[in-house]
């Protein structure tokens, strides 16, 4: 199962979904956004293109009451999940914060096979080693709206290979 991994769109909903075409094109069937929406416009392009979206809150909440709603009323494409995500994904396990922090702490325990977080707008695809002797996916796809730096970016991953790509925002 391939998704489109965001984070950190602050209301940039063109930018949010011109990712998540490209991802559906690359073969993507979900999207998980690791918060700092703003506002339900800017969900409303990409919910309509058909592909279910996890969100999480980032610490520019906007109007999560008008987010939660909208996730209502989406036949079950919008599922707003609060300050954190526990995800099955094409059978793994993923857990989606805002935070770099907690995600870190996250991937540390073992208990996931991937870890997404935003909040710092710079990219990042590592290996976490964690407390079972293992590995964690820690992942970041910094900001698809390109704010603070250098370029828009997103993440496409293959959650079968455990393949994680970091990808331009399109124009």
């Amino acid at each position: 199962m391939k998704v489109c991994i965001v984070s950190d769109s602050h209301d940039r909903g063109p930018m949010l979904a011109a990712a998540v075409v490209e991802a559906i094109h690359l073969g993507a069937e979900a999207v998980i956004h690791c918060g700092d929406v703003i506002g339900a416009n800017t969900l409303k392009s990409s919910v309509r293109l058909g592909l279910p979206m996890h969100v999480v809150h980032g610490n520019n909440l906007g109007d999560p009451v008008v987010i939660a709603k909208m996730a209502c009323n989406s036949d079950g494409l919008l599922h707003y999940h609060g300050n954190d995500a526990t995800l099955s994904l094409g059978g793994r396990r993923v857990f989606v914060t805002h935070y770099p922090h907690y995600g870190h702490a996250f991937a540390c325990t073992g208990d996931w096979d991937v870890v997404c977080c935003g909040h710092s707008h710079e990219a990042l695809v590592t290996k976490q080693e964690n407390v079972k002797g293992g590995e964690t996916w820690l992942i970041n796809p910094g900001t698809v709206a390109g704010l603070g730096a250098a370029a828009a970016t997103w993440i496409l991953g293959d959650l079968e290979k455990m393949t994680f790509e970091i990808r331009a925002t399109p124009a």
